[in-house]
């Protein structure tokens, strides 16, 4: 099969794929204990104003019945409106999802760059110093909570060392246009960016030194030296390729991973994404902005992992793809 017959055919999953995502989520914030309409009017209203909000947010229907309004309007492309802004969902989300994508594209780009450079440097010479230093430490960034090392990060980095801001997306004492505020916006970006990279980089630094050294006894490595190509060519012109094959099935795999992350790591540093939106839906019971943040992150999960999947059969022609 083709390329793009193959897209076709993965495409066409993932209607059926986000409808059975769709009914599990909606069921379960649904089913979970807590009441949107106690969350936003408070435990002391009367019985009347409670059973208006109900009607208002259209909760006093049958949980069934509640479902298939709800279908019915994603099929609109309609989203519902949020029960706290009183806005439409989908202009919640478009507003906050720039500045989640930068902070997100940014650590992925860092892990997966600097995992596969420091990867490739620590297997060129196993059990050496720097394999052993680079080993030490990935060990002890993948083993690190989040939470921490944002706590940890603010408080050395910025608190202390006033090297970095503390929270924030851009200065909020100034107002700056152009390439200032680029500037002013990468400066904010890079401690947020670097602790949720480094759990990420660190795995990709133990899959990409395991897999070189993996490589590093196979015939077609011993032809190629035995040709006179220096190490590292050798290394990354031929061992390199395939040793990427399980990094970029993680990448794709752990995306929903990551957005875990950016909820918490977006929290700490005050950055204005979604993941403080996600937060405040939460415990207010939002169920209209709870719903369309999962559905956007179990419809990126899912195209993710065909990206990956194309990609994998870039890097290894004798993958087919069926």
């Amino acid at each position: 099969m083709t390329n793009s017959g193959y897209v076709v055919r993965r495409l066409m999953q993932v209607v059926p794929t986000v409808s059975g995502i769709l009914v599990v989520v909606f069921f379960m914030i649904h089913l979970a204990p807590g009441d949107p309409v106690e969350a936003l009017a408070g435990q002391s209203g009367d019985a009347a104003y409670y059973a208006f909000m109900r009607r208002k947010f259209g909760l006093d229907r049958p949980l069934l019945e509640q479902f298939f309004t709800y279908a019915g309007n994603i099929l609109r492309g309609d989203l519902g409106t949020s029960f706290i802004h009183g806005r439409p969902v989908f202009d919640v989300i478009l507003e906050r999802l720039p500045a989640t994508l930068l902070l997100m594209g940014t650590a992925l780009a860092l892990s997966s760059l600097g995992g596969i450079v420091l990867g490739t440097l620590a297997a060129r010479r196993p059990f050496g110093r720097l394999d052993l230093t680079v080993g030490a430490a990935s060990l002890v960034a993948y083993a690190a909570p989040s939470f921490w090392l944002a706590q940890v990060a603010v408080l050395g980095l910025s608190f202390y060392a006033g090297v970095f801001p503390i929270q924030g997306m851009t200065d909020a004492r100034t107002v700056t246009t152009g390439f200032a505020r680029a500037l002013d916006i990468a400066h904010h970006l890079v401690l947020p960016a670097l602790v949720l990279a480094l759990q990420e980089l660190a795995l990709i630094v133990r899959l990409t030194r395991a897999g070189l050294l993996e490589a590093s006894g196979r015939d077609y490595l011993r032809t190629a030296r035995a040709k006179g190509l220096g190490e590292t060519r050798v290394m990354t012109r031929h061992a390199l390729p395939n040793a990427l094959l399980p990094v970029v099935t993680i990448v794709g795999g752990r995306l929903g991973f990551l957005f875990s992350g950016v909820v918490v790591v977006e929290i700490v540093f005050g950055w204005p994404g979604l993941g403080r939106v996600l937060l405040s839906a939460t415990l207010a019971r939002d169920y209209p902005i709870l719903l369309g943040i999962l559905m956007l992150v179990a419809f990126s999960v899912v195209l993710a992992n065909l990206l990956m999947d194309l990609v994998y059969a870039r890097l290894d022609p004798r993958i087919r793809l069926t």
